[in-house]
């Protein structure tokens, strides 16, 4: 079975693949419509849009024309981070349900904890509230699972004091050299499934020597090894591209990386240069000025919780 077929399952049962399709950056119109063609095309079953990116009505119109049946397709949107009045979260859901053109979505989140203009500020009054109308939406069956992004353990804490349902999801940016540790021990902890976005760090880490030695020893690419390594952590990758050739490789990746090797790959860190975006951290202590180079099923009675 190739990995493309295969699943996690999400606290509530809901299978979701392992690896999907993000669209961060692909403008709309016909370069969206042919991304989308060529993911779906190569097996990607999962794909990652938000109101945000301005691109659900072309990712919409591509899952249509693609012939893969609506149900194979597991689709994630997003409440965009500017939003943080929960009389208009609803609002927001049926403009992005009206773009995708679909009667459901199988994962919706919160963007973010915060707009991204006030990145580090509390809003966690407000995405309480926040998630209550995510409960509602949860429980009439338009999004069979719901989440958050960009959440650290504070901001995830706040909202499973007192929740009727957790979420199911945490989407944060994760790569070899970034896998936010604190955070993801949390969501493990917690049985919130981890997606990790940017697993290529947005193209940065592909000339890093260690992993390129490492991949030529694999006779696979670096960008192959960085997708693989992220699964390997039980992690969902989202890599995105809008070329077919990379589309398609992107998605090979059935092999193993060693236990030797993912410790070896665990243990590098600076794996890139640059800023490529804040650490998830308890103390979320992010300046203004770095938010600028970064932003760019029914309700269980029993809460979806691991036995600890």
């Amino acid at each position: 079975m190739s990995i493309l077929q295969e699943c996690f399952p999400l606290a509530n049962g809901k299978p979701i693949p392992k690896i999907g399709f993000g669209t961060w950056q692909i403008p709309d119109g016909d370069q969206a419509y042919q991304a989308i063609l060529a993911a779906l095309a190569s097996g990607y079953r999962l794909i990652d849009t938000a109101q945000a990116y301005g691109n659900e009505a072309s990712v919409g119109r591509a899952m249509r024309d693609s012939g893969v049946p609506r149900e194979e397709i597991f689709v994630t949107s997003k409440l965009p981070a500017e939003i943080k009045d929960h009389e208009e979260v609803q609002a927001s859901f049926e403009a992005t349900m009206k773009a995708l053109d679909l009667a459901y979505v199988d994962l919706y989140l919160i963007h973010a904890p915060w707009p991204w203009a006030q990145m580090g500020a509390d809003f966690s009054t407000q995405n309480k509230a926040i998630w209550r109308v995510f409960e509602r939406i949860y429980a009439s069956a338009r999004a069979e699972a719901i989440g958050v992004s960009n959440f650290d353990v504070d901001h995830l804490q706040s909202i499973l004091n007192g929740c009727l349902v957790d979420p199911m999801v945490n989407q944060i940016k994760f790569f070899i050299g970034h896998t936010q540790k604190e955070i993801s021990s949390f969501c493990r902890d917690h049985a919130i499934q981890i997606e990790g976005y940017s697993p290529l760090a947005t193209g940065a880490i592909l000339n890093n020597p260690a992993i390129r030695d490492m991949a030529i020893r694999y006779e696979k690419s670096v960008a192959q090894m960085c997708i693989r390594y992220v699964s390997q952590k039980d992690v969902v990758a989202l890599p995105k591209s809008t070329h077919a050739a990379r589309i398609l490789e992107n998605a090979d990746v059935d092999f193993a990386i060693s236990d030797e090797d993912m410790a070896y790959l665990d243990g590098l860190t600076e794996t890139v240069g640059g800023n490529h975006g804040p650490k998830m951290t308890s103390r979320h202590t992010l300046s203004l000025k770095a938010a600028g180079s970064w932003a760019g099923a029914l309700i269980p009675r029993a809460k979806h919780r691991r036995s600890r």
